[in-house]
């Protein structure tokens, strides 16, 4: 287990690499200049030129990498150039906001659909398991800012029973949870549902119930750990894909977290802040994955052995 998360850190170097090169080189061929912005628009040429001479984009972009890679090693993510603020503090004050939203989303997601899975795998075929796979195909379907619109319409501005915008309170967070949800909600249950059914196929759930073991007994010692194989592992791919949906719910309801800080970023032409999000974002999607591959040498121990 040691030699293999050894292996598997050794590889996420490179890995970050990549991805802040790829995102560093994209910045700057996408229209746009964070001076100008600063600057404004009726500034004269020599203010414009000033300014990007003052944050380095004036140098070639194989240099100005350099320049950033060799920061970032020493654990400077750079300023901001809209705040002026570092952008570890600014990640700092906004991932918690984010990971409060994400994980919230993804648990409840993922225990709601076992327990959907579950209920519609021992009564397969009838009026249960039809509901759920209706309700699967909708709520892969739907897409995460109409729904989050639809439930603004409904229970803010219509009922007026939740509010659409802050994080003050617990209250503030339950639409964001509502429209991030019923995606990977979804997922897991139509996921959780066939992986039952095939399990409970199998030899060793039948001799189980040969010698005389209760059916809730049988479900619950010898299927669920089972199945829990194939949703845990596609928990960690479902949290990375709820990143490109809390870029546009956290703008939606204006939660303080590092989508909206994203968004605002890419807007004015704030390169480092850009470059430290999407950075920090790589970095923790790729050690959520590497703690449920962990998990899942727990749950089944040939995993530690593959």
């Amino acid at each position: 287990m040691l030699t293999y998360l050894l292996r598997r850190l050794a590889r996420l170097a490179p890995t970050l690499l990549l991805i802040s090169a790829v995102v560093f080189i994209l910045l700057r061929l996408v229209p746009g200049d964070p001076a100008t912005v600063l600057a404004g628009q009726d500034a004269s040429p020599e203010i414009v030129a000033g300014i990007r001479a003052r944050l380095g984009l004036d140098q070639p972009v194989l240099v100005q990498y350099a320049v950033y890679l060799k920061n970032v090693l020493r654990g400077d993510l750079g300023q901001s150039i809209r705040s002026k603020q570092p952008v570890l503090e600014e990640l700092a004050a906004r991932l918690p906001a984010t990971l409060l939203l994400g994980f919230t989303s993804i648990a409840l997601a993922f225990v709601l659909g076992l327990a959907l899975g579950m209920t519609a795998a021992v009564r397969a075929g009838r009026w249960p398991d039809v509901a759920l796979l209706v309700f699967a195909l909708l709520g892969v379907s739907a897409p995460s800012f109409w729904l989050g619109l639809l439930l603004v319409l409904l229970f803010a501005v219509q009922l007026g029973l939740l509010p659409v915008a802050g994080s003050d309170s617990w209250a503030h967070l339950v639409l964001p949870v509502a429209t991030l949800m019923p995606n990977s909600l979804a997922v897991f249950a139509r996921l959780s549902r066939s992986t039952l059914l095939e399990v409970l196929g199998e030899d060793f759930i039948r001799t189980a119930v040969a010698k005389g073991a209760r059916r809730t007994q049988v479900l619950w010692r010898h299927a669920m750990r089972n199945a829990l194989i194939p949703p845990v592992t596609v928990a960690g791919l479902e949290f990375g894909r709820l990143f490109g949906g809390v870029i546009a719910v956290e703008t939606i309801f204006a939660w303080p977290g590092a989508g909206k800080a994203l968004v605002d970023a890419i807007a004015t032409r704030d390169y480092p802040m850009v470059q430290g999000i999407v950075l920090a974002l790589a970095l923790l999607f790729a050690l959520l994955n590497l703690a449920v591959d962990l998990l899942n040498g727990v749950i089944d121990p040939r995993a530690r052995h593959a």
